[in-house]
């Protein structure tokens, strides 16, 4: 499916992680992916309500928990700036979805990092 908010189809998520060598882009590859998918299940089921939202975002945060043995084994982690990176890209989401009054720190409710 692709994505027809043109905020999100256009958003480059993660740059800035791409940018530091320490984070091997075949995985952040894989989280960029998350975040697509989590844009096109927004976009599918158009959640009415903060709550349906939660829903979306807490289950792409728990595909990133399961990323970070990836970031291990690449010898890297979900550090603090991948930390901010990964939360800032979810609240990017949230506002160009027109939910505005999204928590951040509930977006990401279920992480693990």
């Amino acid at each position: 499916m692709a994505i027809t908010n043109q905020r999100v189809a256009e958003h480059e998520f993660l740059i800035g992680l791409y940018e530091d060598p320490y984070f091997p882009d075949h995985v952040l590859d894989r989280g960029k992916a998350i975040l697509v998918r989590l844009c096109e299940r927004i976009e599918a089921e158009r959640p009415a309500d903060l709550a349906a939202l939660y829903v979306l975002t807490h289950a792409a945060t728990e595909e990133f928990n399961l990323l970070e043995a990836e970031f291990e084994a690449a010898g890297s982690e979900i550090e603090t700036c991948a930390r901010e990176e990964i939360g800032e890209a979810f609240w990017a989401v949230a506002l160009a979805y027109g939910f505005t009054d999204a928590d951040s720190a509930e977006l990401i409710a279920t992480r693990e990092w």
